[in-house]
């Protein structure tokens, strides 16, 4: 017959079994975090190679390079403003009045809203499958339903490869691009958006067809 454990004796498994207690507990946040960090290294979004200096300068545009005038827009898919001049028709006005004396250039100026500068790297992302405008068209048309989910839907309505996109879009691939844009806004001290250069002098406010006219036609008569 076994002889009773003195209260010592108890006091000492006692005290043994609460360090081996605590000793799993830590092996056992260790393991956690280190399960943490292999799902946050597998799930997380590949880093993007640094855009080249060819691919800062290039913005969308429609018309030649050659043209007489060049009519910038500095504009935010989450500006109701840039929504409205958009809707408006005048730059297809210009377009149709101009014809090649004239190109139309996009360059983001993502202020309005929270969801704005992801919304520029999107169109830029668009930009490199050659299909910004019809997704510039499509952004107006649904907005103001831009967050990432929405992004990436209207993706595949246009047609863009959905995989290149989402992994350009998730990377952050052109966020150098959209934040350059927006420091050029900022350097020339442009007051909101949409904000328009007419071979680099500015317009105050949105300009209408006969306002953007005006500053083409005094270009064109130099």
């Amino acid at each position: 017959m076994s002889k009773p454990k003195s209260k010592k004796q108890l006091r000492r498994e006692k005290v043994r079994a609460e360090k081996e207690r605590k000793k799993w507990m830590r092996y056992g946040a260790i393991g956690l975090v280190l399960v943490a960090i292999v799902a946050f290294i597998v799930t997380r979004p590949p880093k993007a190679p640094p855009l080249d200096e060819a691919r800062l300068a290039s913005n969308p545009s429609i018309g030649l390079a050659s043209a007489k005038v060049t009519v910038t827009e500095f504009g935010d898919f989450g500006c109701h403003a840039c929504q409205s001049w958009h809707e408006s028709g005048i730059k297809e006005q210009i377009i149709a009045t101009y014809g090649d004396d004239v190109q139309f250039v996009w360059k983001d100026f993502p202020v309005i809203t929270a969801q704005s500068p992801k919304a520029a790297e999107a169109g830029q992302c668009a930009f490199d499958q050659g299909e910004f405008w019809a997704y510039h068209d499509l952004l107006y048309a649904k907005a103001p339903a831009i967050g990432v989910s929405n992004l990436k839907e209207y993706a595949a309505q246009v047609g863009l490869d959905t995989a290149r996109f989402d992994a350009c879009l998730d990377s952050g691939q052109n966020r150098a691009k959209a934040e350059l844009s927006e420091r050029e806004a900022r350097q020339l001290a442009l007051p909101g958006t949409p904000a328009f250069l007419v071979n680099g002098t500015r317009l105050i406010g949105p300009p209408s067809f006969e306002v953007l006219a005006e500053a083409i036609d005094a270009v064109l008569a130099e």
